[in-house]
C-alpha cells in the first residue's frame, strides 16, 4: 500500500491524468496567464490609430478597386452587346439587298448567288464571332488586372505592417 501512495504522489507532480485537479488548474492558469501577458505587451506596442487608419484606406481602395473592375466589365459587356447589334443589322442589310437584287432573274443564278451569299456570311460570322471574343477577352482581362493589382498591393501592405519595429518608427 505504502507503493501506491508513493507512485500516487510522484503523479501528482508530473502532470499525470491521476494527477491533482486543482494543482493542474493553477498550471495552466498560469501558462494561460503568461500567454495572454506576452500578447498584451506585444498589442501595446502596436500603434494601433494608424494601423486602423491603414487598414481603412486598404479597405477603401479594395472597394475602389472592385468599383473599377466591374465598370470595365460592364463597359466591355456594353461594347459587345452594341457590336453584336451592328452585325446583326449589317448582316439583315446585305440580306435584304442581295434579295431584292435576285427578283427576275435567272433561277441558277439566284442559287448561285445565294450559295456565295451563305458562305459569305459564315465567314463574316466566325469573324464577328472572332471580334466579340476579343473584345470580351480584353475587358475581362483589364477587370483582372485591376483586382490582381489590388491583391498584390494588399499582400505588400501587410507584409510592411507585420516588419519587426515598424511601429517603433512611427510617433
Amino acid at each position: 500500500m505504502a507503493t501506491r501512495k508513493t507512485s500516487s504522489t510522484a503523479s501528482s507532480k508530473d502532470n499525470t491524468p491521476g494527477a491533482d485537479p486543482a494543482a493542474q488548474f493553477q498550471e495552466a492558469q498560469n501558462a494561460m496567464r503568461q500567454a495572454l501577458e506576452g500578447a498584451a505587451e506585444r498589442l501595446q506596442s502596436l500603434n494601433l490609430t494608424g494601423t486602423a487608419a491603414t487598414l481603412m484606406e486598404h479597405g477603401r481602395k479594395d472597394i475602389e478597386a472592385l468599383v473599377e473592375a466591374n465598370k470595365r466589365s460592364y463597359q466591355g459587356l456594353q461594347t459587345v452587346v452594341q457590336r453584336q447589334t451592328e452585325m446583326l443589322r449589317q448582316s439583315i442589310t446585305n440580306w435584304q439587298d442581295a434579295v431584292s437584287g435576285m427578283q427576275g432573274q435567272d433561277m441558277s443564278a439566284n442559287l448561285a448567288k445565294l450559295d456565295e451569299m451563305g458562305r459569305s456570311a459564315f465567314q463574316q460570322a466566325l469573324n464577328d464571332l472572332r471580334e466579340l471574343a476579343e473584345v470580351a477577352a480584353k475587358s475581362q482581362s483589364e477587370a483582372f488586372d485591376i483586382v490582381r493589382q489590388r491583391i498584390q498591393d494588399n499582400v505588400e501592405q501587410v507584409s510592411q505592417l507585420l516588419q519587426p519595429g515598424r511601429d517603433k518608427k512611427k510617433p
